[in-house]
């Protein structure tokens, strides 16, 4: 999938219902040229629930920016304005192209930098090189077009003197929504289920963007930087959220992924890419808060949070079942994310991910704690089985449909544990039973022809070399994670007399360590 170019922090947001600070009404402009977004940007903002900025591609944004030196037509933008701000309704996307290339800032320079701190991805910033580059080819940059006003005609080419002249004399045309937030917020949704419609995500983040699940999440994938969706609460809630966001940030998602695989210290919960990231960060959260009853609520099951309480709460619960999978307190398992929640290619798979954190958090929610105890005694065979037979339940999660397979996961994961548990074998056809799908056909391992050797190929050939020579845990003979979860044990331990020399230091996972051995 192409990578998208984010744009999000050519202008700031601001919620509707925000105080007056005094903007009166002034007779309203018909056009906004490039050369006035710089100053305009101080007043013009987008509303809080309007969709982030990066559903561009390069090619888009370049096309775009080529248009308008050209004289091409450009559709008109909506505009609202309030008693504080003028808000885009439509055309965020038209506008913030058309300032990055005046900032040079495809996100990945100041205005970026200042928004989102060193959190900007990879992908961000390569999207943003490649479109750079394109632009630059088709129209040249802005710095460029400046250098063109000192020349004198006749050192200009009929090209140069045709995008100067439509440059300096064209704007983007205006369309002003009439009446109250009610309505301007109304304009919205009516506008944007056309032409580019929201997509289903894109809609429940926005309906619900003021109820803890949704601001958590948005806190979560930033790290805590880029809007603060969370501004209307007071500063010591905000940094609170701000602080949580980041732990868990870099819980779930460094160090960014790269392929083709060449490290086992992956990512938990996968690629930072937004759209992705933040659909399995929600399904995460409403994991982490289910009930006794193992019924996952859905964002819509909360109030909107008035205080920022809330949402601290949803972070804190996020927090605590992500530090019993990973990191070095007592009581982590320490799962080795090749072993849970990647795929045979080398792909983080969300349902092994989301499955595997739904069956730890119904443990946690009865407060089980003997469960985790039966889960170290099978440990081996289980990791043994998500290793061998990666690709079948691969294939098995394939089977049902998406909104049923974390879910079939979980059941999966669940039910291998308690064959162990019953001293059972789990070989392939074991497997196939365990999911409810005997009697079904299924498709062998593809072997290509290509003497290309793919990025899958290389992920997964490295991933399984890398295995056999990983570190395993004495107590339980699982594989440790050594980049984010392990704990240091004496063999001989300290009130035996054991010493702290190196030789009788050992690398156990945290729970191992601090629950079973001790």
């Amino acid at each position: 999938m192409g990578k998208h170019v984010n744009l999000d922090a050519m202008f700031g947001r601001e919620d509707f219902a925000c105080e007056d600070n005094g903007l009166t009404s002034y007779d309203k402009i018909d056009k906004i040229s490039v050369r006035s977004l710089k100053s305009f940007a101080r007043v013009l903002k987008k509303p809080d629930f309007q969709r982030e900025t990066n559903h561009w591609t390069p090619h888009q944004v370049a096309y775009l920016l080529e248009c308008y030196v050209t004289g091409d037509l450009i559709p008109s933008v909506i505009l609202w304005q309030s008693n504080s701000n003028i808000f885009v309704i439509d055309g965020g996307h038209r506008l913030s192209a058309l300032r990055a290339w005046v900032e040079d800032d495809y996100g990945d320079r100041h205005l970026s930098q200042k928004m989102f701190g060193n959190e900007i991805s990879r992908d961000q910033i390569e999207a943003a090189e490649k479109t750079r580059k394109l632009v630059e080819e088709k129209i040249g940059s802005w710095e460029d077009f400046e250098k063109l006003a000192e020349l004198e005609d006749n050192e200009l080419t009929d090209k140069q003197k045709s995008m100067h002249h439509i440059v300096e004399s064209r704007g983007l045309s205006i369309q002003w929504v009439s009446g109250d937030e009610e309505k301007a917020q109304a304009s919205f949704f009516n506008i944007n289920m056309k032409g580019t419609p929201l997509d289903d995500l894109e809609e429940l983040l926005l309906r619900h963007r003021k109820r803890p699940v949704a601001i958590a999440a948005r806190a979560i994938i930033r790290a805590g930087k880029g809007h603060r969706y969370w501004s209307r609460f007071d500063n010591e809630k905000g940094k609170k959220i701000e602080e949580i966001a980041k732990r868990l940030h870099t819980l779930l998602f460094d160090p960014e992924v790269k392929s083709p695989v060449k490290t086992l210290d992956l990512p938990l919960g996968g690629a930072k890419g937004l759209r992705t990231a933040i659909k399995v960060l929600i399904e995460f959260i409403l994991i982490s808060i289910k009930n006794q009853k193992n019924m996952c609520p859905e964002i819509k099951d909360h109030d909107e949070d008035l205080d920022g309480q809330a949402t601290i709460d949803v972070l804190l619960k996020a927090e605590k079942l992500a530090s019993r999978i990973t990191g070095n307190i007592k009581g982590s398992l320490g799962l080795h994310p090749a072993i849970y929640y990647y795929g045979p290619s080398g792909k983080h798979s969300s349902p092994m991910f989301l499955g595997t954190m739904s069956l730890i958090a119904s443990k946690l929610a009865v407060n089980d704690k003997d469960y985790f105890k039966k889960f170290t005694e099978v440990r081996l065979g289980l990791e043994s089985t998500l290793v061998e037979h990666k690709t079948l339940l691969a294939t098995l999660i394939q089977k049902p449909m998406s909104s049923k397979r974390v879910q079939h996961y979980q059941d999966i994961l669940k039910e291998i544990i308690d064959a162990l548990l019953a001293n059972q074998q789990v070989t392939e056809n074991k497997l196939i039973e365990l999911s409810g799908m005997t009697g079904k056909v299924f498709e062998g391992t593809h072997k290509t022809t290509s003497s290309k050797i793919s990025a899958d190929i290389k992920s997964r050939v490295f991933i399984h070399t890398a295995l056999k020579s990983a570190i395993k845990c004495p107590q339980c003979d699982g594989f440790i994670d050594t980049e984010k979860s392990v704990s240091y044990d004496h063999k001989n331990p300290v009130r035996n007399g054991g010493s702290s020399y190196s030789g009788n230091i050992q690398l156990m996972h945290p729970y191992c360590n601090q629950s079973i051995k001790c």
